[in-house]
């Protein structure tokens, strides 16, 4: 039987439960939900939701809105996302430089700036960075969210090849700088988080590439990441797909990886950066030399089409700057993969749909962390958080 600390325990469970699906219902409709909404779709009674819209009001999460239709009776009050308030750090972190904003509940913007530093002065910019928001913002901060290239269980870096970072108690010593919970984000599955998120429904399996100066991929299922147990899925940028004299080097030392071969730097030279527009990386692309991109492509599409296999995927998505490459390299991979293994299916690639420089994804991650509810697709397209 349950002592009385236990049932106590349990319906304090219960309550955060309740709040969590009443925030969820206000976050999916904002300015259309009513508390009348929010008791149909609980099954609750009315002054159970209302106590909950209440709960949530004086946390400064959602605020009345406008009038509802009239159905007759007396017009209900809508409820809709307090952006007032509370605020979300997001940080991207580059090899050279880094990209932070501040957005608020309803995914809005409010202040984004760039930082740039040396390898060894990375350490202390970043802290001072997040140190004079948490000066400038004080009170206002929920959480932090941490985009970077690199393996992280979400409190350290794994190991990052970009950074030159192994083991690093990141979120540790941010979070000894701003006061509030940090929580770090691979790049990959920050954007393949963010371009799940653009669809209503996601079905299926769906192969996320990320492809710049570095390539990573992840895995989502029914528009959910997919990570494997020891935080490593998706590092595929080291693996071995090229042998004997025509192995290139690699810039971790080995050679034949598929980063050094199918990277933009590999297919376009050392000019291309990650921080760079698209504009400026399509002009490098026009000038590429076409044998890099044709061998490039077919290393890529060899191993997507193995992952793919595996997956039974129903789409391979390439993101990063990779788009500036243009519709000829994309056709270049798609011919590669269209020669389908016995019992397997082909599968379509595209490129994201989302813009490079966004980092709508890592904002997602932290809001899911910080309140348990997520955006509704129409509010993280005007989420982006790039850097200015």
């Amino acid at each position: 039987m349950l002592n009385s600390d236990d049932t106590l325990d349990t319906q304090a469970a219960l309550r955060r439960a309740n709040l969590r699906r009443a925030l969820q219902l206000v976050f999916s409709e904002p300015g259309v939900q009513t508390r009348a909404g929010i008791a149909r779709a609980t099954g609750l009674t009315a002054a159970t939701a209302s106590s909950l819209v209440a709960e949530l009001i004086d946390l400064d999460l959602i605020v009345d809105g406008e009038q509802a239709a009239s159905t007759g009776g007396k017009r209900a009050t809508t409820l809709t996302i307090d952006a007032s308030r509370h605020l979300i750090v997001v940080v991207v972190i580059r090899p050279s430089e880094a990209a932070l904003a501040l957005v608020a509940l309803d995914g809005t913007v409010v202040e984004s700036r760039r930082i740039s530093y040396a390898p060894s002065s990375r350490d202390a910019v970043l802290d001072e960075a997040v140190a004079r928001i948490a000066a400038e913002y004080a009170g206002r901060l929920l959480v932090v969210g941490v985009q970077l290239p690199g393996t992280t269980d979400g409190r350290r870096v794994l190991e990052s090849v970009q950074l030159d970072w192994t083991d690093v108690a990141l979120a540790d010593r941010l979070e000894r700088a701003i006061g509030v919970p940090v929580l770090l984000v691979n790049d990959v599955d920050a954007e393949a988080i963010a371009e799940a998120a653009r669809e209503d429904e996601a079905a299926g399996y769906r192969l996320f590439v990320h492809l710049g100066t570095g390539i990573g991929a992840a895995v989502t299922l029914d528009g959910e990441l997919a990570p494997g147990p020891r935080d490593r899925a998706g590092e595929i940028g080291h693996v071995q797909v090229q042998f004997g004299d025509d192995a290139r080097a690699c810039r971790c030392g080995r050679r034949g990886c598929l980063e050094a071969v199918a990277s933009m730097t590999a297919m376009l030279g050392d000019d291309v950066d990650d921080a760079m527009d698209e504009a400026a990386i399509a002009v490098l692309a026009a000038s590429a030399d076409e044998r890099r991109l044709v061998v490039g492509a077919r290393a890529l599409a060899g191993s997507i089409r193995l992952i793919a296999a595996v997956l039974d995927a129903r789409e391979v998505v390439i993101g990063g700057p990779a788009r500036a490459l243009g519709d000829r390299f994309l056709r270049l991979v798609q011919s590669e993969i269209d020669y389908p293994a016995m019992g397997t299916v082909g599968v379509s690639v595209r490129y994201s749909a989302a813009d490079a420089s966004i980092s709508t994804g890592v904002a997602q991650v932290a809001l899911s962390r910080a309140l348990g509810v997520r955006w509704s697709p129409a509010q993280l397209r005007p989420a982006s958080v790039a850097a200015p």
